[in-house]
């Protein structure tokens, strides 16, 4: 019955959507996806996987595919802070186009530093016509931590030499929905890491208005497609975790989706990169792996067109969807162990879940993984060895 009822309250939002004129009328999604040889089999497919990432019943994916073709009916601003574009890079540069930076190439992005012809006062104009034109309307990516307050000035954009900081209000202000993507534009990222010369803090620090975090260094192009389908899906803000990242991507950690984790459970343990553990592909906690302490869906979604992840590729998780993980996580090839660790959750969570922060002492949790890595080295549950 609630599942009835919310299919049937996506529908009549997708209807009342669909009822807005594409933003680009030559063409529809549809046949963009045909010339670039996507087959409706293969878009289904996509669909259907789409669903399942968002937690909906597989009987949605209908609407999930709809939600997709409407994707032009939504003018986007994305702005470019402090970063080095490489969640623009995830999205869009891949050796062979996926469905979702097909999708997004097409979408009307009203201005996009990187993607965009315009430059100079050109490009300043266009941002400010798109921000006017659709007062209300679109929605804001922001790429990139932000230099603020007395230290704003560390980044000026365009003629006029607005700071980052200005830009990024201005543009917040009239947003239906704002996205920040990226780690950098979460939470600071490596411009926020201690000293933090520039002042750079996360977009949530410098507007009053409700941001969703979409981390990652890069995030996966899967969570940031996959929370802008949810929004066109449900017209409101998706269940959120204590630091506004959407549940359904953020709410188990690397370390219980990991495909080593049975070599953890079996105390079996790289002990140094290149050595018989690593060709084995055992558990990399004891070189550095920060998967126990850190929530994403990495191992689901993968990178380099979904053929691997870096734990598959040989090296562990450096946390880097939580905050200030430039500061809490390093060294990256170090374990936590049972040293006293400050974590981004005050000193709890290792054990917590996106809705539970501070289930456990993180501290008490450190030991119990290093002791587990400890005795194994002792110990070895396959063999039996004391």
């Amino acid at each position: 019955m609630q599942e009835q009822i919310l299919y049937e309250k996506l529908n009549k939002r997708l209807n009342d959507l669909e009822k807005l004129p594409r933003l680009k009328e030559n063409k529809s999604i549809e046949s963009h996806l045909d010339e670039k040889g996507v087959s409706r089999r293969d878009f289904m497919k996509w669909a259907t996987a789409i669903t399942v990432m968002l937690a909906l019943p597989g009987s949605f994916t209908p609407l999930v595919a709809k939600a997709a073709k409407l994707s032009d009916r939504l003018p986007i601003i994305w702005l470019h802070m402090a970063e080095c574009t490489g969640c623009s890079e995830s999205l869009l540069r891949t050796d062979a186009p996926t469905i979702d930076s097909l999708i997004f190439d097409y979408i009307s992005l009203e201005y996009h530093e990187t993607l965009m012809a315009a430059a100079g006062w050109q490009a300043e104009h266009n941002l400010e016509h798109a921000i006017e034109a659709y007062k209300g309307q679109y929605i804001l990516m922001v790429e990139g931590g932000i230099p603020s307050g007395n230290s704003a000035h560390y980044l000026t954009i365009g003629g006029h030499g607005h700071t980052g900081e200005h830009s990024a209000q201005l543009a917040s202000k009239n947003a239906a929905a704002i996205f920040a993507i990226g780690t950098c534009s979460s939470f600071g990222g490596v411009q926020a890491a201690i000293p933090n010369p520039t002042g750079a803090v996360a977009l949530s620090k410098v507007t009053n208005k409700p941001v969703i975090n979409v981390p990652g260094c890069p995030p996966s192009e899967k969570n940031i497609v996959g929370t802008l389908l949810h929004y066109i899906l449900y017209g409101t803000l998706p269940a959120l975790d204590a630091y506004n990242r959407p549940k359904w991507a953020y709410g188990r950690r690397v370390h219980d989706l990991c495909e080593r984790r049975g070599h953890f459970d079996a105390g079996e343990f790289v002990e140094e990169f290149g050595d018989e553990g690593a060709k084995k592909g055992y558990c990399l906690y004891k070189v550095g792996c920060k998967g126990p302490y850190t929530f994403n869906n990495c191992s689901k979604n993968k990178f380099n067109s979904h053929m691997s992840w870096p734990i598959q590729a040989g090296h562990g998780c450096i946390g880097c969807s939580e905050p200030d993980f430039w500061d809490t996580m390093g060294p990256f090839e170090e374990p936590v162990a049972n040293r006293l660790y400050s974590t981004v959750f005050k000193g709890l969570g290792a054990d917590a879940t996106a809705d539970k922060i501070g289930v456990g002492l993180l501290t008490a949790t450190g030991i119990g993984i290093a002791a587990h890595a400890a005795i194994s080295k002792f110990k070895n549950p396959k063999d039996g060895e004391e």
